[in-house]
């Protein structure tokens, strides 16, 4: 058996391509869109990729199922359980053949078992790999988000992030159900999860790249034995917060995301043009640093800073449906802010500035923002009516201490939340690090809310520097 993982650090996720090398037929399971890496590995294995399948409809990132399955003739292989409402509505169309539990999938001498594993999500599948060739005991499981090392898959995202409102609960209830089922596997069984830490699909995922079964069943703090109704406590407790394209990737992955074609190359675009670009409505991001952002920055501009966590933090703000533009640093940088939103769907990126855009935007005598930066030392305390502290962390974070009078709006619910800010007082934007809060301020600066500073250091210099802390 020839077995190669892929792992996308921005989208903290795995697939796979399992192939037999007496038969050169392969299998991927939970490709991404960017498909040529699967083709690449495949043709350098000496495999011919005859399967592709998915674990499940995915909330965070585009499949790439449908498109590599297209370009390489592969037969797609689709969930069928779930009930009607988690089926693939383009299944039929393309030619798919549909999964239950209990179904095998031939590869070569490899045996790909069908479990179907409910809970996170109700079509979820779970597949059992038998290397026949060497043994008639299988040798590992792609547990999708299903298991993860050290954690589970949060059964709350159907209502907290696709609006199926009073389902976490019973998804909580079933998973438990599941994981009875994953108790049963063999110890020795290889654990391939779909996700590793960084994932908004659990609350505790471990950054090791693979697992036992056995291992999980010691370690896995949902694996350890409890009553059904104090997991369904324990699992809803402290998930982060979905990002809001949660939805719309469920919408895209089960009505079938358009083909990509290859990885976007938006073409670099003259400086003067900048002022036009955000006239029309179009959005831009500067994806340069925080701290280059906040010494000068356009009016208008977003600031996402090219990080590991681009697409999740740019997925926040970014609408589905109005073309965007980046200010960055190269072209190389360019490229890489539109593949990272090409994964997650966004696909309407018509170009980019580079960074001395900016600079050319002084030079046309206008004039450019700052964000201020403040120190702790500089926050009056207690906090008078005099400034306005807006903690942009995670509720989990919240709850773990925040300072007494800051007033909690996490960071992606910042433009849907701008009427829950005061108006008329200094306003201070504080994270963990910093981070996270310098995005804050440039959503709150681009939406007209001027009086803005960052807490440089965050919450845990407040922490450091000893200051009152609110522990809920």
């Amino acid at each position: 058996m020839i077995f190669r993982r892929f792992y996308d650090a921005g989208l903290a996720q795995a697939s796979y391509l399992i192939g037999c090398d007496g038969t050169s037929d392969a299998i991927v399971i939970d490709p991404n869109r960017d498909v040529e890496q699967y083709i690449a590995a495949a043709a350098a294995e000496k495999l011919h990729i005859r399967f592709v399948t998915d674990t499940h409809i995915h909330a965070d990132y585009v499949s790439g199922a449908r498109e590599l399955a297209h370009l390489t003739g592969a037969a797609l292989h689709l969930s069928a359980e779930g009930g009607a409402e988690w089926q693939y509505a383009f299944a039929a169309q393309d030619g798919a053949t549909l999964l239950h539990d209990g179904d095998s999938i031939r590869v070569g001498r490899i045996r790909v078992d069908v479990l179907h594993t409910p809970g996170h999500t109700p079509e979820h599948l779970a597949f059992l790999v038998t290397d026949e060739a060497m043994s008639d005991r299988p040798v590992g499981i792609a547990s999708g988000d299903f298991v993860f090392v050290g954690d589970v898959g949060r059964p709350d995202l159907l209502e907290r992030a696709a609006n199926f409102a009073d389902t976490m609960r019973d998804s909580a209830r079933v998973l438990y159900r599941s994981l009875e089922r994953f108790r049963a596997l063999p110890d020795y069984l290889q654990l391939w999860p779909g996700h590793g830490a960084g994932s908004a699909c659990g609350k505790a995922l471990g950054a090791m790249p693979q697992s036992t079964v056995g291992y999980e069943k010691i370690a896995n703090w949902a694996l350890a034995p409890r009553s059904e109704e104090a997991f369904i406590e324990e699992v809803l407790a402290g998930q982060p917060e979905p990002p809001t394209y949660f939805a719309d990737m469920k919408r895209i992955n089960r009505l079938g995301a358009p083909m990509l074609n290859g990885l976007p190359h938006p073409p670099m675009l003259e400086g003067t043009a900048l002022a036009d670009t955000l006239a029309n409505g179009t959005l831009v991001i500067d994806t340069r640093s925080t701290d280059a952002y906040a010494a000068g920055f356009v009016p208008g501009t977003l600031n996402v800073p090219l990080s590991k966590a681009f697409s999740t933090y740019a997925g926040w703000f970014v609408p589905y449906d109005k073309p965007v533009c980046f200010i960055a640093n190269s072209s190389d940088d360019a490229h890489l802010a539109a593949r990272e939103l090409a994964m997650i769907g966004l696909d309407h990126v018509t170009g980019w500035f580079p960074a001395s855009a900016v600079s050319d935007w002084v030079t046309s005598s206008r004039t450019l923002g700052e964000v201020r930066q403040l120190h702790v030392s500089n926050i009056p305390f207690p906090l008078s009516s005099n400034v306005v502290v807006i903690d942009v962390r995670n509720r989990s974070e919240w709850d773990h201490g925040h300072i007494p009078g800051a007033i909690h709006i996490p960071m992606g619910h910042l433009p849907r939340r701008l009427a829950d800010i005061p108006r008329g007082r200094p306003i201070v934007m504080h994270c963990q690090g910093g981070s996270r809060s310098a995005i804050g301020s440039s959503v709150l600066l681009r939406s007209g809310i001027d009086d803005v500073q960052n807490l440089r250091g965050g919450f845990a210099e407040w922490e450091r520097q000893g200051k009152p802390i609110i522990r809920d």
